[in-house]
């Protein structure tokens, strides 16, 4: 059974203090685009910390995006990889300096510190640190200062906020590398599910969003809970699942109309990189808008655009100010032009920025309404 979209959820920004509502019916274009907060505030502080998720809340972010990996004793905490030696201080750690190991992580090798080799005891004892030093050289005065968090604490801190401001905060959590996972007996989604039923999350109305770029893993929790399931695609390469077993699937080819109808039979939406939507030509400036959005309406799925991020390295040519990629460029209308193209969400690292342009785009079209 495919999760039941929550109309609500989409339509209502966290200012707005809406009650979430169920609705069957799903793929129309949303009035109110989402802004998720990816990874937290993460422009502002290191990633997955409690204190860049609560910054992106403040920020009036409509849903924080926690990445989900294991620790040894099947803990879910918060990171972007489950190798931690670029978001943690554990190369500085003499008594972990055995644990460095070389694994294949979805058939490529790489060389670090791994959560599943660690308990969260063990994590406890390492702090969060900025993992781009050389582009956000100001996060890193934070360095030292917060803990690696777990899931349940992520979801605590969403509720808290929810209660202390009278509005509803959502959660988007990935599961990261869930076939790998698998592979050690340390499988992601049951503890996930287990952690939405804890905390009440597991059903229609809730403010949650499930994603993966993998896809057996969806259509297994399809199955099994009973909120919004996000497809996620790159702009490049395949699902690692389609890749294990021998039959791999292009993430270009699902986002055709079939495949996008076929992603419709699981889920309930497409997290796509944001060159699929707006393209980029030879110069590396956003084109036209592709088929993708209006495909995947067409198909009954929302679409939510990754990754918005202020600084020029990150953008098309187009949206950039000056040469030095890591400066700021016009991120406020990099994000106007994917809400033009039909988006219903976009992920942003800097949240201020797309409340802002977000909340600016609304009211446009509103004084054109009126």
């Amino acid at each position: 059974m495919v999760a039941t979209l929550a109309t609500s959820t989409l339509l209502a920004p966290a200012s707005s203090a809406a009650p979430f509502t169920s609705s069957s019916t799903v793929g129309a274009r949303v009035t109110e685009p989402i802004v998720i907060a990816h990874r937290g505030a993460s422009g502002y502080r290191p990633e997955h910390t409690l204190a860049a998720y609560r910054l992106a809340i403040q920020m009036g972010a409509d849903y924080i995006e926690p990445d989900l990996v294991s620790t040894k004793d099947g803990v879910l905490v918060a990171r972007h990889e489950n190798e931690i030696s670029g978001t943690t201080d554990v190369a500085d750690h003499p008594e972990f300096a055995g644990r460095r190991s070389t694994k294949v992580i979805d058939g490529r090798p790489v060389t670090g510190w791994f959560t599943e080799d660690f308990t969260l005891a063990e994590l406890r004892t390492l702090c969060a640190k900025e993992r781009l030093p050389q582009v956000r050289p100001g996060n890193t005065r934070y360095d030292g200062r917060f803990q690696v968090p777990t899931f349940d604490e992520v979801l605590d801190l969403a509720a808290e906020e929810s209660r202390r401001r009278g509005t509803t905060i959502g959660v988007y959590p990935e599961t990261k590398h869930p076939t790998y996972f698998d592979s050690l007996g340390l499988s992601l989604e049951e503890p996930l599910v287990a952690a939405l039923r804890d905390h009440h999350l597991d059903r229609p109305n809730a403010p949650v969003f499930v994603q993966s770029f993998e896809t057996a893993n969806l259509r297994e929790l399809a199955g099994t809970v009973r909120v919004p399931l996000v497809q996620l695609v790159d702009a490049s390469g395949s699902p690692y699942d389609t890749v294990a077993a021998g039959k791999p699937v292009l993430y270009r080819d699902m986002v055709t109309p079939a495949g996008l109808r076929e992603i419709a039979a699981y889920a309930d939406g497409l997290g796509s990189h944001k060159d699929l939507i707006l393209p980029r030509d030879a110069t590396g400036a956003a084109t036209e808008p592709s088929d993708v959005v209006e495909d995947a309406h067409a198909a009954g799925l929302i679409v939510h655009a990754w990754t918005m991020r202020d600084e020029n390295q990150f953008m098309a040519t187009n949206f950039r100010r000056g040469s030095d990629p890591v400066a700021k460029g016009d991120a406020r209308a990099e994000i106007l032009a994917f809400l033009d193209a039909g988006v219903d969400g976009v992920f942003s690292d800097y949240s201020d920025t797309a409340v802002d342009a977000r909340d600016s785009w609304l009211a446009e079209r509103a004084d054109q309404a009126g």
